[in-house]
C-alpha cells in the first residue's frame, strides 16, 4: 500500500509540475487556495492541458488518433482507478473522490475534437465550444469546491460557467495571432482576423465584461476556503482584459498581450489586503 500512495504522491506532483511549467497565473491562484483543494485543481488543469497539448501542437502526429487513445486512457484509469499516466493517475483520484459529473468530461473532449476540424465558428458553434473548453472546466472545480454539496453546487453553477468563459475568451482575445498564424483558427463568431477591427474588439470586450459581471457574485458566495484564490485568478483575467482594451487592434493582431511579473506581484498583494479586510 505504501507503494501505491508514493505513486499516487508522485503523479499530483506531475500535474503540479506541469500546471507550473505551463501557467504562471493559475499558478498563482491555485497557491492562494486553501491546502486541501490545491492538489485537486492541478490534477484538473494537468488534464485539460494535456489534451490542448494534443491539438495544439502536436503537428506532426496523428492527433485524431492521439486525441482518442487520450479519450480511452482517461476513461478507463476512472473505471479502474488507476493508470500508468500519472497526470491521468491524480485526475481519475479527483474524479472518483468528488464525483465529478462525466458528462463535463464528455464535452470538454468533444471540444477537443473540435479543434482538430473547425476553423471557424459561427454563433451556435462558438458558444458550444466555449462550453466544453472552458465553462465545464469552471464546473469540475466548482465540484471541488463545494465538496459535494448540491445544493451549492446548483446554485453557484452559472457563475463559474461565466467565469471560466470570461477566461476561454481572453485568452482568445490574448492568442489571436497565433491561434491564427499557427494553427489556423479564428475562435470568435463572424470576425474576419485579416480585417480586425476596432469595432469588433470593443464588442467582443463587452461580450467578456459581461460574463465577468455574472462571475463576480458567484465569487463572492464560494466557500471562504476557496473564494481568494479564485478572485485572485478573476483579478489577474481582468488586468490582462484591461491591458487589451487599452492596446489597438492593430497591435492585438500582431503581439501577444501580458501582464509583466512585477504587476501579478503587486495584484497578489492587492487582492490580499482586499480580501483580509473584507473588501472584495
Amino acid at each position: 500500500m505504501q507503494g501505491l500512495t508514493l505513486y499516487n504522491s508522485v503523479s499530483f506532483e506531475a500535474s503540479r509540475n506541469l500546471t507550473k511549467r505551463y501557467s504562471t497565473s493559475f499558478t498563482m491562484g491555485i497557491r492562494t487556495l486553501h491546502k486541501r483543494f490545491r492538489e485537486p485543481i492541478y490534477a484538473i488543469y494537468g488534464f485539460v492541458r494535456c489534451a490542448d497539448e494534443i491539438v495544439d501542437t502536436f503537428h506532426n502526429h496523428n492527433q485524431k488518433e492521439l486525441l482518442e487513445n487520450f479519450k480511452n486512457e482517461t476513461y478507463t484509469a476512472i473505471n479502474n482507478g488507476i493508470s500508468t499516466n500519472p497526470i491521468l493517475n491524480s485526475f481519475q483520484i479527483i474524479v472518483n473522490k468528488y464525483k465529478i459529473d462525466l458528462t463535463l468530461i464528455d464535452s470538454f473532449l468533444h471540444s477537443m475534437k473540435m479543434d482538430l476540424t473547425k476553423q471557424t465558428h459561427e454563433r451556435n458553434t462558438y458558444d458550444e465550444y466555449i462550453y466544453g473548453s472552458a465553462e465545464v472546466v469552471g464546473l469540475m472545480c466548482l465540484t471541488v469546491f463545494v465538496e459535494g454539496n448540491k445544493e451549492e453546487y446548483n446554485k453557484l453553477k452559472g457563475a463559474a460557467c461565466s467565469l471560466g468563459a470570461a477566461f476561454q475568451k481572453v485568452n482568445f482575445l490574448r492568442d489571436i495571432k497565433s491561434d491564427f498564424d499557427e494553427r489556423g483558427r479564428i475562435y470568435f463568431p463572424n470576425v474576419d482576423f485579416k480585417n480586425f477591427n476596432s469595432i469588433s474588439k470593443e464588442a467582443i470586450e463587452n461580450e467578456i465584461e459581461n460574463d465577468f459581471a455574472k462571475a463576480y457574485q458567484g465569487i463572492l458566495a464560494l466557500p471562504k476556503d476557496a473564494r481568494f484564490g479564485v478572485y485572485v485568478a478573476y483579478r489577474y483575467y481582468k488586468r490582462l482584459l484591461h491591458r487589451i482594451k487599452v492596446t489597438p487592434a492593430s497591435r492585438i493582431v500582431n503581439e501577444r498581450i501580458r501582464v509583466p511579473n512585477n504587476e501579478k506581484a503587486s495584484l497578489l498583494f492587492r487582492s490580499f489586503c482586499r480580501y483580509q479586510l473584507n473588501m472584495l
